[in-house]
């Protein structure tokens, strides 16, 4: 047995006391954020009605390379912070592969992942500009159960918007977040205006991400004293994330462990974001190179079969433009179970980062996803979240790639979380009746002909 233990565990006093902002050393910096209505870039102040001022701050820093993190963020990051970085030994065996696996257990508090890392940042700055309260999206439920949270920690109002298609199939997130106080509606809703426009344009609809954050965008903007706060995509978000990134990095570190491939989920971009950037900005600086993996589903392929170009974030049409990888805000993702994944467009960062081939990509069926989450599950005791469970597919693939070579590589993949409120899920992929719903051609041709012409 190697001297590396199964778990490499940072104290208390290494959890990361600054966040890393990856735009500092990017050459090609991400596009500007557009106004939809004069198709100027925005500033920091237009943001102001949406956002809270700090986090609009945040959203358009792209030169600071460190930001500190203030210290009542850290106190809370102190109850489930540093998060381990594990040996995944027995899936190596499991596979008889020379490769050295490891992932960063995100999912270790009652939220159950990662996203709780910038739901406790988002909320902060809403209770220091003295807000009533916030309004959001969630799609697997994983981001509102952690907004819940964070809301709950400051005495904040919290109304989420949420997936309808992950309202019906995932009650008990739905009820964890009614427990911590935050108001729940299945979006598209007849509660809003953007919210009936939609359900008439598309009866019957499932919902996504994008309706989702129309509605949350309307409720924030037509009540006094709330703002919007969103789990992923933002530069933000991904600016508070990259506390995963720098632990991992950390934990390598200490055991002169040097990863060859990193691996991460991709759907809006908070996780993979996170954990990349401080790898990246060695990239960047020319201090060491790394073959980074970014995995979407194949039912939702922003990156391997979307466009790069100026869209909108959200389906109603009301927010900002954003320059990213996209199917087009009219994409209506299948009803399948990549929860937190199925969103149309990729963060401007990790987008400018993928067209500046720094970072790959690749997508993967729901069904060859949910197969490695099984083997996952059965040999290292931890039943991942689906959208994590795409990062352990292309993980595992890669590892047996290394069983061919003889090469033994390190490999570094995310957990995001787990998979305890995802039993439907994986109920119908035991029962055999989960299909693999890939888009068409003409499908995604269609929605991208709807993208403003910029």
């Amino acid at each position: 047995m190697s001297e590396i233990p199964y778990k490499i565990y940072l104290s208390e006093n290494e959890i990361p006391t600054a966040w890393y902002n990856v735009r500092a050393d990017m050459k090609n910096k991400p596009a500007p954020l557009l106004n939809p209505g004069t198709g100027e870039p925005l500033k920091a102040e237009d943001l102001y009605p949406i956002f809270c001022e700090e986090l609009s701050k945040q959203e358009m820093n792209n030169d600071d390379q460190w930001i500190d993190i203030p210290g009542e963020i850290v106190d809370f990051y102190k109850m489930y912070r540093p998060s381990p970085l594990v040996r995944a030994y027995c899936l190596e065996k499991e596979l008889d592969t020379p490769a050295h696996i490891y992932y960063k257990f995100e999912g270790n508090n009652t939220s159950g992942s990662h996203k709780l890392n910038s739901a406790i940042a988002q909320a902060y700055y809403a209770k220091k500009q003295g807000l009533k309260g916030v309004t959001t999206e969630t799609g697997a439920g994983q981001w509102g159960t952690a907004l819940s949270m964070a809301t709950a920690y400051f005495g904040l109002d919290c109304q989420v918007y949420m997936v309808k298609v992950s309202y019906e199939q995932k009650p008990f997130r739905r009820e964890v977040m009614r427990t911590y106080g935050a108001t729940v509606t299945p979006s598209p809703s007849m509660s809003t205006n953007v919210g009936r426009k939609i359900n008439e344009e598309f009866p019957g609809t499932n919902g996504s991400l994008g309706c989702a954050i129309s509605e949350a965008v309307e409720a924030a903007t037509s009540q006094e004293g709330y703002r919007y706060v969103l789990g992923s995509v933002l530069s933000q978000v991904l600016l508070h994330q990259s506390v995963i990134g720098l632990e991992a990095k950390a934990a390598l570190d200490k055991y002169g462990i040097k990863a060859d491939t990193i691996i991460g989920c991709a759907g809006g971009g908070s996780n993979l974001g996170g954990l990349i950037s401080p790898f990246v900005g060695q990239m960047l600086r020319g201090e060491a190179d790394y073959d980074i993996i970014a995995v979407e589903p194949a039912s939702c392929p922003s990156l391997t079969r979307g466009s790069y170009v100026y869209d909108f974030c959200d389906t109603g049409r009301v927010c900002p433009l954003a320059k990213m990888y996209t199917l087009g805000s009219n994409f209506m993702p299948a009803p399948n179970h990549a929860g937190g994944l199925r969103y149309h467009g990729m963060s401007s960062i990790v987008s400018q980062l993928y067209d500046d081939k720094l970072i790959r990509a690749t997508s993967v069926k729901q069904t060859d996803v949910f197969a490695a989450a099984e083997k996952f599950a059965r040999v290292e005791g931890i039943l991942p979240a689906p959208e994590s469970s795409h990062a352990i597919k292309v993980a595992i693939d890669e590892a047996l790639k290394c069983k061919e070579t003889g090469e033994a590589k390190n490999i570094v993949f995310g957990l995001t979380g787990t998979g305890y409120f995802d039993l439907v899920a994986y109920q119908k992929y035991n029962d055999g009746i989960m299909d693999d719903y890939i888009p068409t051609d003409e499908e995604i041709a269609k929605s991208l002909a709807q993208c403003p012409k910029i």
